[in-house]
């Protein structure tokens, strides 16, 4: 929910060599739980707007967009990015808003100091672009920049062509749109449902996607302590192993000991992941029994038991 009394905002997490964050500043980013969305940001509320960009193209020009929308006449967004995450972008990006810019280069970022324009037909059109909406081949409410948003991502394919029939209680960890729930769901011996994703589009998306009673929702970190989710009989994952554009394989790592501390005595984890992605001694130092289960379009999927 939007604070009606903050003056500033900040979208991710600008380095500190870089930016100056005022205290109070409203986190918008989507990654970071318990944050506010852009989308209810009041038309020229904000004074000032901090962002580190997201690298997608669509994603980005969406939320320098809402910036833009958001900010007062006379504010000002200072955006910047890893030149190779985007930031060599950056110039195209605002020149195509319409946006009055000066550009500078520091530490390996494009830093670019920016006006709001006086015309928004861009602005509004790249709001539209980057919005939510049902895609027609997933049959699924999505929106630019969550995970695998206009396809069926291959790993997750593959875990739900060879997944069983699950029972009891259970969780989706980093549940995205919920292409895996519905192939749990269609178990009626599952009494609960858990999902859980760090990305607060997915976790609106998933509302929209998954209408069952037996599903609670999780808009959280699985770094942190949240959800507190025990004696688990299952836990279904394909974890990501990228954080804010760059490969962090410890993210693997940590889905499967937060699965392991779920799960009861006997409990499943069925875990798929990329081919090159060394879990196997993570799952073997949490698990009694790990069994490859399915290989195949550069993925692996794992059974294991507590």
């Amino acid at each position: 929910m939007s604070d009606a009394s903050a003056t500033s905002a900040v979208y991710g997490a600008p380095p500190p060599a870089l930016a100056d964050i005022p205290a109070g500043a409203l986190q918008l980013s989507p990654l970071s739980p318990g944050s506010t969305a852009q989308e209810a940001l009041a038309d020229a509320s904000l004074d000032e707007i901090i962002m580190l960009a997201p690298p997608g193209t669509v994603e980005r020009r969406y939320a320098i967009a809402q910036a833009l929308r958001a900010l007062k006449p006379d504010g000002q967004l200072l955006v910047m990015a890893p030149k190779d995450r985007g930031g060599t972008r950056l110039a195209g990006d605002l020149t195509l808003l319409g946006a009055a810019f000066g550009e500078t280069a520091k530490r390996h970022h494009r830093i670019c100091q920016v006006t709001r324009p006086a015309d928004l037909a861009a602005v509004e059109t790249t709001v539209a672009d980057g919005a939510p909406r049902l895609d027609p081949d997933l049959g699924l409410w999505t929106q630019p920049g969550v995970f695998s948003w206009d396809r069926i991502d291959l790993g997750t394919a593959l875990l739900i062509e060879g997944l069983p029939p699950l029972s009891g209680k259970g969780a989706d960890l980093g549940c995205g749109l919920g292409l895996l729930a519905h192939k749990v769901l269609a178990s009626r011996d599952v009494t609960d449902l858990a999902l859980v994703d760090i990305d607060r589009r997915a976790i609106d998306a998933v509302r929209r996607n998954v209408d069952d009673p037996r599903v609670t929702v999780h808009w959280a970190d699985l770094r942190g302590l949240e959800p507190a989710l025990t004696d688990l009989n299952f836990v279904v994952m394909n974890p990501p192993f990228h954080d804010a554009g760059a490969e962090d394989r410890a993210l693997g790592a940590v889905f499967i000991r937060r699965a392991a501390g779920m799960l009861k005595k006997g409990g499943v984890c069925w875990l798929v992941a990329n081919r090159h992605l060394p879990y196997e001694k993570t799952l073997a130092e949490h698990f009694s029994h790990v069994t490859p289960r399915g290989e195949g379009g550069g993925y692996k999927v794992y059974e294991a038991r507590k």
